[in-house]
């Protein structure tokens, strides 16, 4: 395969713009992975951190959660009660007869 003085003009310049893509690519992914390894890093770094934080909050939210439900059981049993205190007569004013 003999390659003519024309052809050679064509073929040189694109050898060096594939070699320049080339070394391009292999950059870009050396990057690529070294970012991913950053962001893996800084994800690891606040999930040890959450963590630790939300440790303290769950102590501090349960507490306040048990004093919710107990503050609500107790105006539950209070409501009951005032609704037993007004309890209406059984069959008194709850039926009308239109018959007559």
């Amino acid at each position: 395969m003999s390659l003519k003085g024309v052809e050679l003009q064509i073929a040189i310049p694109k050898t060096f713009d594939a070699g320049k893509v080339q070394e391009q690519l292999q950059q870009q992914s050396s990057v690529n992975q070294a970012n991913a390894q950053a962001a893996s890093e800084r994800q690891l770094e606040k999930n040890r951190e959450t963590v630790l934080e939300s440790n303290h909050t769950t102590e501090a939210n349960l507490d306040n959660k048990e004093r919710e439900q107990a503050e609500h059981e107790q105006k539950k049993r209070q409501q009951q009660e005032q609704e037993m205190n007004k309890a209406k007569h059984p069959f008194k004013g709850n039926f009308v007869d239109f018959s007559g």
